[in-house]
Order: structure tokens, then C-alpha cells, then sequence
């Protein structure tokens, strides 16, 4: 049964949860403040916008993200993404030579994923009980879906709204049937958004991928980036041995049905374009954010992604040459 249920209101949320919420809708907001043109607000002016104290507005900031406010506004630059591909561009050949793999730790969380045999895919999950649920994140509202070996889907929803969400993922699996149970869920959501940096919370984030072959493709070489990098859609094209597929590689990342953990949001257009989010480029942007701070948080000695060179004897990334 595919048949998208009425918006039911969310499950009361954690205090933990309905911050993030609350956290993530603030950014939001400022967001597109700044994307309105004009001048660098202040950290005053932006806070008296939205009706907050500085202090106040700071410290929601510093808990969202773990930088400050200011040292925040410079990751949601328009050049962010260009100075991430400058600085940070993932060779994703290099990183299946390190070791990463389906089984494997990737990125910054301990996911393992199985893909759907093909026969359960062609017969549209016919027989498949898919569980689904909301949550809260830190980029908002999101709706989970998931069998018992591990989420198949996870959409943010700030942007597109429930109902959108759960009508694009159920039409996946149009014969699988539906059953509102977050429960079974909320582990593996956990272990996703721990408050450690992209997990950290513990435990193991399990996913069932469920697409065509090509698909799956696409979504393994996804999982090479690491968190805090970003690569190209040619270079995934060339990654899975289709150099000249950069087309239909952004067609299959569009269709990515597992948002953040698949991280297609880490695919850039080689100008350096954001390109496109299937949950809306708010969330891709306020994502990009979030795992550059903690990065570079955690990796102090590394250059800062602010369109700094790195200092002489720290060695810059790899390049694509």
C-alpha cells in the first residue's frame, strides 16, 4: 500500500530532539537572510531580526554548530562550496585504495548497508513491510522509512513538506506495504545524528538501499566522501567507470532516497555550483555548513576553509590534476 496517510502531528519530541528542531529553523531562517543580498549582516542586526538578544542568538548558534555565530556566517558563504572543492576535493578512487567499503567504516559513522536483490526491486517491493516515522534533526523535521535490516529512506521535510515527502519515497516501492511505526527506527536515527559530529551517538547506523543497479552504483561512491569533503558529479562518473555518464550520475544522485547518509549533499557541479537537493538547497547549504565546522573543529591543524592558503609546511589536500 502506498497510499500517502494524512500529515499526522509529530510524536512528542525528545527536549534534545525538538532543540535540534528549533535550532535548525533559526539557521534556517537566517539563512535565507543572508541569501537576501546586500551587505554582511551583524551578528546584532541579524539577532534583532529575528527577535533574539545576540547573546541569545549566539549561544543557539554555538550549540547548533559548535563555532561561533560569525565563524559560522563565513561557512554559509556564497563561495563555500567552490572553496571546498579548492580545498577539500575527495579523489574517490583514493578512497576506495584506503579501504572504505560497503562494510566498512564510512565517513565519520559506522554504516553498513545491504542493496535489495534486484527481483524485489523489479517487483516494486512487492511483500515488503517498510516502516516509517518522524524525526527531528538538526536540519529539521525528517521522515524515516525502513525495513528490518535498516533505513531504506530518509527525507528532510522543512522545505518540501511531509506530505510531498511521503508521497516521493512510498512511490519508490509502490507495492511494499506502509506501516506508521517509528520505533523500530529511532537506533539507527540516533547513531545518524549524534551529537558528536555526524553520529557519534553510539551504535550502528544500518541501511537496506533499495534502487536499479546503476543507482546503487552511484550511491556506493557516495559513501567514499567523508565528511567535511566534497567531490564532483564527473568525478563519481568516472569513479564507477563512467566517465562520460556525469548526466545520468546527477540524475541517480537526484534520486538518492536516503538524505545525509547517502551523502549526495557532497556532490558539487565542478564550477562549484551547489547543483540541486531533492529536499531543497537550504538544507544541502545548511549541511555543507554544519560537517565543515566540525571538521575543521576537529582537525585544528588542518588549513580553514575560508579561502586561506595553508601555511607553509602543512601540505595541502589531494587535487584532481
Amino acid at each position: 500500500m502506498s497510499e500517502c496517510p494524512p500529515a499526522p502531528a509529530p510524536a512528542p519530541a525528545s527536549g534534545e530532539a525538538a532543540e535540534d528542531r528549533y535550532h535548525y529553523r533559526v539557521i534556517a531562517r537566517a539563512l535565507r537572510m543572508m541569501e537576501a543580498g546586500g551587505p554582511p549582516l551583524t551578528l546584532e542586526a541579524l539577532a534583532a531580526r529575528m527577535g533574539m538578544s545576540a547573546a541569545h542568538f549566539q549561544r543557539l548558534f554555538s550549540a547548533w554548530v559548535g563555532v561561533s555565530p560569525k565563524r559560522y556566517q563565513q561557512y554559509l558563504a556564497l563561495d563555500l562550496a567552490r572553496q571546498l572543492l579548492s580545498d577539500r576535493e575527495t579523489l574517490l578512487e583514493a578512497a576506495a585504495g584506503a579501504g572504505l567499503s560497503g562494510t566498512g567504516r564510512l565517513h565519520d559513522l559506522f554504516l553498513r548497508w545491504e542493496a535489495m536483490t534486484p527481483g524485489d526491486f523489479a517487483r516494486g517491493g512487492d511483500g515488503v513491510q517498510i516502516r516509517w516515522g518522524r524525526f527531528d534533526t538538526p536540519f529539521g523535521a525528517a521522515l524515516a522509512m525502513g525495513t528490518e535490516r535498516g533505513l531504506c529512506g530518509l527525507a528532510f521535510t522543512e522545505e518540501t513538506g511531509f506530505d510531498a515527502a511521503f508521497a516521493d519515497l512510498a512511490s519508490r516501492w509502490p507495492a511494499a506495504h506502509f506501516t506508521r511505526d517509528g520505533a523500530p527506527l529511532s537506533a539507527w536515527i540516533r547513531a545518524a545524528f549524534g551529537k558528536g559530529g555526524g553520529g557519534g551517538a553510539g551504535g550502528e547506523a544500518r541501511l537496506q538501499i533499495i534502487g536499479a543497479p546503476f543507482q546503487i552504483k552511484v550511491w556506493e561512491a557516495l559513501l567514499r566522501i567523508p565528511s567535511g569533503h566534497v567531490t564532483t558529479y564527473s568525478a563519481v562518473a568516472s569513479a564507477i567507470g563512467a566517465p562520460g555518464a556525469a548526466r545520468a550520475v546527477g540524475t541517480a544522485i537526484g534520486r538518492n532516497p536516503i538524505g545525509f547518509l547517502i551523502p549526495c549533499h557532497r556532490a558539487l557541479a565542478r564550477s562549484g555550483a551547489l547543483g540541486g537537493y531533492h529536499w531543497g538547497l537550504p538544507v544541502k547549504r545548511a549541511m555543507l555548513a554544519w560537517e565543515t565546522a566540525r571538521w575543521e573543529a576537529a582537525n585544528p591543524a588542518s588549513p580553514a576553509c575560508d579561502g586561506r592558503k595553508p601555511a607553509a609546511g602543512q601540505g595541502g589536500p589531494v587535487r584532481r590534476g
